[in-house]
C-alpha cells in the first residue's frame, strides 16, 4: 500500500505465435493481465500448437490519488483497458522474447507519455471486470474535481509607457519605426 494510493500485483500475459514474415520468426503480443498474480517470469500458461501463452512477469500496478482524473477518463471510454509498457532488449536466442515488461498503468495520459518517446512499446489490453470495479471504487473514493477559476486581468494600464518603441535617435514622432540615417542625408531629404 502506498501513502497516496494503492499497489496491485499484475501478471502480464504474452502470446507467442509463429511470425508471418521471413524477417520475424516469432510474433509477440500482450493479450491480457492477471490481477493479484504471484511473481513469475516467463511461466508457460497454455499451449495451442505453435502458439504459447506466458506470464511474462508480474509488475506492481500503482494507483495514485492525484491521477484520478486520468483513471476516470479511461473508465469512460468504450472499452477501458490496461496499458502495458515494454522495453526492447537483445534476445539470447531466436525463441527468446526481445523485450521486457517495464510497467502497467491504467492512466491513458501516462501511457501516452511512454508512447511519445518512441523508445518503448505500449500495448492496450482489455481491463478485467474485477479490476474495473476496483478502479471505479478507488476513483469514487479519491476523486475531487478541480474547480474552474477564471483568470482575471490586472487593472494596471500597461499601454501608457512606450518603452522600446522606435529608435531614440530619431527626433521625428511621425514614424518611430523608420531606420536612422546620418544627419547629412536627413538634411538633404
Amino acid at each position: 500500500m502506498l501513502k497516496n494510493g494503492m499497489t496491485i500485483p499484475l501478471g502480464i500475459v504474452v502470446r507467442k505465435t509463429p511470425g508471418a514474415t521471413a524477417w520475424a520468426q516469432w510474433a509477440w503480443k500482450v493479450v491480457g493481465v492477471l490481477p493479484g498474480a504471484a511473481p513469475e517470469s516467463w511461466k508457460v500458461l497454455r499451449r495451442e500448437g505453435d502458439a504459447v501463452e506466458y506470464q511474462a512477469g508480474t509488475v506492481d500496478l500503482e494507483l495514485w490519488r492525484s491521477d484520478t482524473e486520468a483513471y476516470l477518463a479511461e473508465l469512460e471510454t468504450k472499452s477501458p483497458g490496461v496499458y502495458v509498457v515494454m522495453n526492447r532488449v537483445d534476445a539470447a536466442s531466436d525463441a527468446a522474447p526481445d523485450f521486457e515488461v517495464l510497467l502497467a498503468t491504467l492512466s491513458p495520459y501516462e501511457a501516452q507519455d511512454y508512447a511519445d518517446t518512441g523508445e518503448d512499446i505500449v500495448e492496450k489490453v482489455p481491463m478485467p471486470a474485477k479490476l474495473r470495479m476496483l478502479l471505479r471504487g478507488f476513483v469514487e473514493e479519491h476523486h475531487r474535481p478541480e474547480e474552474f477559476v477564471k483568470r482575471r486581468r490586472d487593472k494596471k494600464r500597461v499601454d501608457l509607457i512606450e518603452d522600446g518603441v522606435g529608435d531614440a535617435r530619431i527626433d521625428q514622432a511621425s514614424d518611430v519605426y523608420r531606420a536612422p540615417t546620418s544627419k547629412k542625408r536627413a538634411v538633404l531629404q
